[in-house]
Protein backbone atom coordinates (compact mmCIF):
# COMPACT_ATOMS: atom_id res chain seq x y z
CA UNK A 1 0.00 0.00 0.00
CA UNK A 2 3.16 2.32 0.79
CA UNK A 3 4.47 1.54 -2.83
CA UNK A 4 1.10 2.44 -4.52
CA UNK A 5 1.17 5.92 -2.76
CA UNK A 6 3.81 6.85 -3.40
CA UNK A 7 3.54 5.67 -7.53
CA UNK A 8 0.33 8.24 -7.12
CA UNK A 9 2.48 11.03 -5.44
CA UNK A 10 5.05 11.01 -8.10
CA UNK A 11 2.78 10.34 -10.73
CA UNK A 12 1.07 13.59 -9.65
CA UNK A 13 4.38 15.85 -9.56
CA UNK A 14 5.40 14.52 -12.94
CA UNK A 15 1.84 15.59 -14.41
CA UNK A 16 1.86 18.89 -12.31
CA UNK A 17 5.15 19.85 -13.92
CA UNK A 18 3.68 18.78 -17.54
CA UNK A 19 0.51 21.10 -16.83
CA UNK A 20 2.74 23.88 -15.95
CA UNK A 21 4.96 23.97 -18.42
CA UNK A 22 1.66 24.08 -20.75
CA UNK A 23 0.35 27.21 -19.54
CA UNK A 24 0.90 30.31 -21.37
CA UNK A 25 3.49 32.17 -20.03
CA UNK A 26 2.31 36.64 -20.29
CA UNK A 27 5.51 38.20 -22.52
CA UNK A 28 7.02 40.69 -21.07
CA UNK A 29 6.13 44.35 -22.82
CA UNK A 30 9.54 45.38 -24.27
CA UNK A 31 9.91 49.26 -24.09
CA UNK A 32 8.55 51.42 -26.17
CA UNK A 33 11.36 52.99 -28.64
CA UNK A 34 12.52 57.05 -27.61
CA UNK A 35 10.62 59.57 -28.96
CA UNK A 36 12.05 61.28 -32.05
CA UNK A 37 12.66 64.69 -31.50
CA UNK A 38 13.76 66.49 -34.94
CA UNK A 39 15.04 69.69 -33.44
CA UNK A 40 18.75 69.55 -33.04
CA UNK A 41 21.46 72.53 -32.31
CA UNK A 42 24.77 72.78 -33.57
CA UNK A 43 26.92 75.17 -32.52
CA UNK A 44 31.08 75.70 -31.84
CA UNK A 45 34.19 78.26 -32.34
CA UNK A 46 37.82 78.72 -33.40
CA UNK A 47 40.71 80.63 -33.67
CA UNK A 48 43.21 80.83 -36.95
CA UNK A 49 46.22 82.53 -37.85
CA UNK A 50 44.81 84.21 -40.48
CA UNK A 51 41.54 84.48 -42.00
CA UNK A 52 41.35 83.16 -45.52
CA UNK A 53 38.54 83.16 -47.76
CA UNK A 54 38.78 81.88 -51.13
CA UNK A 55 42.50 82.18 -51.64
CA UNK A 56 42.05 86.11 -49.79
CA UNK A 57 42.97 87.18 -46.58
CA UNK A 58 40.34 88.86 -44.69
CA UNK A 59 41.81 90.03 -41.53
CA UNK A 60 45.29 91.31 -43.14
CA UNK A 61 46.98 88.23 -42.67
CA UNK A 62 46.69 88.52 -38.86
CA UNK A 63 44.81 85.95 -36.37
CA UNK A 64 41.03 85.83 -36.20
CA UNK A 65 38.77 84.61 -34.02
CA UNK A 66 35.27 82.65 -35.32
CA UNK A 67 32.16 81.14 -33.93
CA UNK A 68 28.86 79.94 -34.71
CA UNK A 69 24.96 78.52 -33.81
CA UNK A 70 22.76 76.86 -35.91
CA UNK A 71 19.56 75.52 -35.24
CA UNK A 72 18.23 72.26 -37.27
CA UNK A 73 15.23 70.55 -37.96
CA UNK A 74 15.17 67.10 -39.12
CA UNK A 75 11.84 66.54 -41.03
CA UNK A 76 12.98 62.91 -41.55
CA UNK A 77 16.57 60.94 -41.35
CA UNK A 78 17.37 61.83 -44.81
CA UNK A 79 15.94 65.93 -45.06
CA UNK A 80 16.90 68.63 -43.05
CA UNK A 81 15.99 72.31 -42.46
CA UNK A 82 18.90 74.94 -41.36
CA UNK A 83 19.45 78.47 -40.27
CA UNK A 84 22.37 80.04 -38.47
CA UNK A 85 24.50 82.65 -37.61
CA UNK A 86 28.20 82.63 -37.35
CA UNK A 87 30.51 85.73 -37.18
CA UNK A 88 34.31 85.94 -37.74
CA UNK A 89 36.83 88.95 -36.72
CA UNK A 90 38.20 90.91 -40.07
CA UNK A 91 40.50 93.64 -41.20
CA UNK A 92 38.66 95.75 -44.09
CA UNK A 93 39.72 98.70 -45.46
CA UNK A 94 36.27 100.79 -44.69
CA UNK A 95 37.75 99.97 -41.11
CA UNK A 96 35.17 96.53 -40.69
CA UNK A 97 35.88 94.90 -37.78
CA UNK A 98 33.59 91.74 -37.97
CA UNK A 99 31.82 89.92 -40.68
CA UNK A 100 28.37 88.59 -39.51
CA UNK A 101 26.90 85.90 -41.56
CA UNK A 102 22.89 84.87 -41.40
CA UNK A 103 22.41 81.96 -43.29
CA UNK A 104 19.65 78.68 -43.99
CA UNK A 105 18.86 76.42 -46.12
CA UNK A 106 17.56 72.76 -46.97
CA UNK A 107 19.94 69.68 -46.51
CA UNK A 108 18.72 66.47 -48.95
CA UNK A 109 20.66 62.94 -48.37
CA UNK A 110 19.83 59.97 -51.13
CA UNK A 111 22.42 57.30 -50.66
CA UNK A 112 25.94 58.42 -50.67
CA UNK A 113 24.81 61.20 -52.03
CA UNK A 114 24.45 64.68 -49.72
CA UNK A 115 23.17 68.28 -51.21
CA UNK A 116 23.24 71.84 -49.20
CA UNK A 117 21.16 74.12 -50.85
CA UNK A 118 20.78 77.69 -49.14
CA UNK A 119 20.93 81.59 -49.34
CA UNK A 120 23.98 83.32 -46.88
CA UNK A 121 24.24 86.51 -46.27
CA UNK A 122 27.18 88.67 -45.20
CA UNK A 123 27.18 91.59 -43.40
CA UNK A 124 30.09 93.97 -42.24
CA UNK A 125 28.71 96.65 -40.09
CA UNK A 126 31.29 99.68 -38.35
CA UNK A 127 32.33 100.56 -42.01
CA UNK A 128 33.30 104.16 -43.43
CA UNK A 129 33.48 105.31 -46.79
CA UNK A 130 36.88 106.30 -47.86
CA UNK A 131 37.15 108.11 -50.89
CA UNK A 132 38.28 111.36 -51.14
CA UNK A 133 39.01 114.32 -53.21
CA UNK A 134 35.84 116.08 -53.64
CA UNK A 135 34.09 113.08 -53.70
CA UNK A 136 33.05 112.66 -57.37
CA UNK A 137 33.80 109.59 -59.18
CA UNK A 138 34.81 109.18 -62.63
CA UNK A 139 31.75 109.37 -64.02
CA UNK A 140 30.73 112.51 -62.34
CA UNK A 141 28.51 110.65 -59.98
CA UNK A 142 28.91 112.46 -56.27
CA UNK A 143 29.18 109.78 -54.01
CA UNK A 144 28.32 112.07 -50.54
CA UNK A 145 30.27 114.30 -48.22
CA UNK A 146 30.75 111.16 -45.78
CA UNK A 147 32.87 109.83 -48.62
CA UNK A 148 34.66 113.43 -49.24
CA UNK A 149 35.84 113.99 -45.74
CA UNK A 150 38.19 110.63 -45.59
CA UNK A 151 40.98 108.86 -47.76
CA UNK A 152 43.37 105.65 -48.06
CA UNK A 153 46.56 106.83 -48.11
CA UNK A 154 47.44 104.96 -51.01
CA UNK A 155 44.44 106.46 -52.75
CA UNK A 156 42.49 103.06 -53.02
CA UNK A 157 38.53 103.71 -52.05
CA UNK A 158 36.19 101.46 -50.42
CA UNK A 159 32.38 101.82 -50.02
CA UNK A 160 30.99 102.66 -46.17
CA UNK A 161 28.82 99.16 -46.75
CA UNK A 162 30.43 96.09 -48.03
CA UNK A 163 27.51 93.69 -47.66
CA UNK A 164 26.12 91.30 -50.28
CA UNK A 165 24.11 87.70 -50.51
CA UNK A 166 24.77 84.31 -52.17
CA UNK A 167 22.82 81.51 -53.11
CA UNK A 168 24.80 78.26 -53.04
CA UNK A 169 24.33 74.62 -53.49
CA UNK A 170 26.53 72.02 -52.63
CA UNK A 171 27.25 68.42 -53.39
CA UNK A 172 28.88 65.60 -51.49
CA UNK A 173 29.55 62.14 -52.62
CA UNK A 174 30.77 59.75 -49.89
CA UNK A 175 32.48 56.99 -51.32
CA UNK A 176 33.29 55.02 -48.38
CA UNK A 177 34.23 55.22 -44.50
CA UNK A 178 37.64 56.84 -46.07
CA UNK A 179 36.79 59.06 -48.97
CA UNK A 180 34.44 62.08 -50.02
CA UNK A 181 34.44 64.17 -52.86
CA UNK A 182 32.23 67.68 -53.24
CA UNK A 183 31.32 70.21 -55.99
CA UNK A 184 30.39 73.71 -54.44
CA UNK A 185 28.68 76.70 -56.22
CA UNK A 186 27.76 80.06 -55.03
CA UNK A 187 26.53 83.06 -57.37
CA UNK A 188 25.52 86.54 -56.32
CA UNK A 189 24.62 89.40 -58.15
CA UNK A 190 26.90 92.22 -56.60
CA UNK A 191 30.04 90.66 -54.92
CA UNK A 192 30.85 92.85 -51.94
CA UNK A 193 28.28 95.41 -52.59
CA UNK A 194 30.49 96.39 -55.69
CA UNK A 195 27.80 96.32 -58.43
CA UNK A 196 30.09 93.09 -59.72
CA UNK A 197 28.39 90.13 -60.51
CA UNK A 198 30.12 86.85 -58.43
CA UNK A 199 30.26 83.23 -59.51
CA UNK A 200 32.45 81.17 -57.57
CA UNK A 201 32.92 77.21 -58.33
CA UNK A 202 35.26 74.37 -56.76
CA UNK A 203 36.21 70.97 -56.41
CA UNK A 204 36.70 69.36 -53.11
CA UNK A 205 38.28 66.31 -51.91
CA UNK A 206 39.09 64.61 -48.68
CA UNK A 207 40.49 61.80 -47.28
CA UNK A 208 39.78 60.32 -43.24
CA UNK A 209 42.81 57.52 -42.05
CA UNK A 210 41.52 54.73 -40.80
CA UNK A 211 40.45 55.01 -36.88
CA UNK A 212 42.90 53.17 -35.86
CA UNK A 213 46.10 55.03 -37.04
CA UNK A 214 47.19 56.12 -33.67
CA UNK A 215 45.75 52.92 -31.87
CA UNK A 216 43.02 53.70 -28.85
CA UNK A 217 44.14 57.43 -28.39
CA UNK A 218 41.02 58.68 -30.22
CA UNK A 219 42.66 60.58 -32.50
CA UNK A 220 41.85 60.85 -35.91
CA UNK A 221 43.53 62.35 -38.86
CA UNK A 222 42.30 63.26 -42.37
CA UNK A 223 43.63 65.39 -45.65
CA UNK A 224 41.53 67.59 -47.52
CA UNK A 225 42.22 69.93 -50.66
CA UNK A 226 40.37 72.38 -52.67
CA UNK A 227 40.82 73.90 -55.93
CA UNK A 228 38.14 76.70 -57.19
CA UNK A 229 37.59 79.08 -59.43
CA UNK A 230 35.93 82.90 -58.96
CA UNK A 231 34.32 84.73 -61.78
CA UNK A 232 33.62 88.34 -61.15
CA UNK A 233 31.68 91.17 -63.14
CA UNK A 234 32.28 94.68 -63.91
CA UNK A 235 31.54 97.04 -61.01
CA UNK A 236 29.81 100.30 -60.43
CA UNK A 237 31.31 103.73 -60.79
CA UNK A 238 32.15 104.04 -57.21
CA UNK A 239 35.56 101.78 -58.27
CA UNK A 240 35.81 103.24 -61.72
CA UNK A 241 39.17 104.55 -63.16
CA UNK A 242 39.65 107.40 -65.49
CA UNK A 243 39.91 104.64 -68.39
CA UNK A 244 37.35 102.96 -67.56
CA UNK A 245 34.98 105.53 -65.61
CA UNK A 246 31.81 103.34 -65.52
CA UNK A 247 33.45 100.83 -63.09
CA UNK A 248 36.36 98.32 -63.94
CA UNK A 249 35.81 94.38 -64.82
CA UNK A 250 37.70 92.55 -61.86
CA UNK A 251 40.18 89.77 -63.03
CA UNK A 252 38.79 86.27 -62.55
CA UNK A 253 41.06 84.14 -60.36
CA UNK A 254 41.83 80.47 -59.20
CA UNK A 255 42.86 79.57 -55.72
CA UNK A 256 43.55 76.55 -54.02
CA UNK A 257 44.26 75.17 -50.70
CA UNK A 258 45.38 71.82 -49.31
CA UNK A 259 45.80 70.82 -45.51
CA UNK A 260 46.22 68.26 -42.73
CA UNK A 261 43.75 68.13 -39.82
CA UNK A 262 43.75 66.24 -36.45
CA UNK A 263 40.46 65.66 -34.16
CA UNK A 264 39.97 64.71 -30.70
CA UNK A 265 36.42 64.26 -29.45
CA UNK A 266 35.29 67.87 -30.42
CA UNK A 267 38.15 69.42 -31.43
CA UNK A 268 40.00 69.84 -34.91
CA UNK A 269 43.57 70.99 -35.40
CA UNK A 270 43.73 72.31 -38.87
CA UNK A 271 46.81 73.41 -40.87
CA UNK A 272 46.44 74.13 -44.66
CA UNK A 273 48.10 76.38 -47.37
CA UNK A 274 45.98 78.54 -49.89
CA UNK A 275 47.19 80.55 -52.69
CA UNK A 276 45.56 82.24 -55.90
CA UNK A 277 46.76 83.54 -59.22
CA UNK A 278 45.78 87.27 -58.88
CA UNK A 279 48.63 89.47 -59.50
CA UNK A 280 49.23 92.10 -57.01
CA UNK A 281 47.70 94.62 -58.78
CA UNK A 282 44.54 92.92 -59.64
CA UNK A 283 44.60 91.73 -55.91
CA UNK A 284 44.48 95.55 -55.07
CA UNK A 285 42.04 96.88 -57.52
CA UNK A 286 39.74 94.06 -56.34
CA UNK A 287 40.25 94.47 -52.39
CA UNK A 288 41.16 97.72 -52.06
CA UNK A 289 43.74 96.90 -49.34
CA UNK A 290 44.41 99.34 -46.91
CA UNK A 291 48.52 98.18 -46.63
CA UNK A 292 48.94 98.14 -50.19
CA UNK A 293 52.32 99.62 -50.94
CA UNK A 294 54.40 101.36 -53.70
CA UNK A 295 52.87 104.09 -56.69
CA UNK A 296 52.93 104.43 -59.79
CA UNK A 297 56.26 106.99 -59.63
CA UNK A 298 58.20 103.73 -58.16
CA UNK A 299 56.30 100.73 -58.54
CA UNK A 300 56.00 100.74 -62.68
CA UNK A 301 55.81 97.56 -64.46
CA UNK A 302 55.40 95.51 -61.14
CA UNK A 303 51.92 96.14 -60.11
CA UNK A 304 50.43 98.29 -63.37
CA UNK A 305 47.47 96.55 -64.84
CA UNK A 306 44.68 98.32 -66.83
CA UNK A 307 42.41 97.76 -64.05
CA UNK A 308 45.09 99.36 -61.16
CA UNK A 309 46.53 102.29 -62.82
CA UNK A 310 47.56 103.57 -59.40
CA UNK A 311 50.83 100.76 -59.59
CA UNK A 312 49.91 100.27 -56.09
CA UNK A 313 50.22 96.24 -55.03
CA UNK A 314 48.65 94.12 -52.30
CA UNK A 315 49.46 90.65 -51.06
CA UNK A 316 46.72 89.90 -49.94
CA UNK A 317 45.91 87.10 -52.84
CA UNK A 318 49.25 85.39 -52.08
CA UNK A 319 50.23 81.97 -50.59
CA UNK A 320 49.49 81.60 -47.01
CA UNK A 321 49.84 79.28 -44.11
CA UNK A 322 46.62 78.85 -42.21
CA UNK A 323 46.37 77.26 -38.65
CA UNK A 324 43.14 76.75 -36.96
CA UNK A 325 42.03 75.28 -33.90
CA UNK A 326 38.16 75.00 -33.44
CA UNK A 327 35.73 73.32 -31.60
CA UNK A 328 31.86 71.69 -33.16
CA UNK A 329 29.33 70.40 -30.91
CA UNK A 330 25.92 69.28 -31.87
CA UNK A 331 22.87 69.09 -28.65
CA UNK A 332 21.51 65.70 -29.35
CA UNK A 333 24.98 63.91 -29.99
CA UNK A 334 27.78 66.09 -27.36
CA UNK A 335 25.39 67.16 -24.65
CA UNK A 336 23.48 63.90 -23.88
Amino acid sequence: MKKVTLLATALAMVTGSALAADLPVKAVKAPPPPAFDPWDVAFGGGIMSDYIFRGITQSNHKPSVTAYFEPRYNVTKDLQLYVGVSGESISFPNRAAAEIDVYGGIRPTFGAFAFDIGVWGYLYPGGSCFFGGNGVDFAGNFQGADCASQALINGNVIKKDLSFFEVYGKMTYTVNDNWAFGVNEYYTPSYLNSGAWGNYTSITGKYIAPSTIFGSSGVGMYVSGEFGRQWLGTSDSFYGTQTFPNGIKYADYNTWNIGIGFTYKVFTLDLRYSDTDLSKGNCNAFTSDFAARGNIAVNQGTSLTPINPSGVGSNWCGAAGIAKLSFDLTAMTNLK
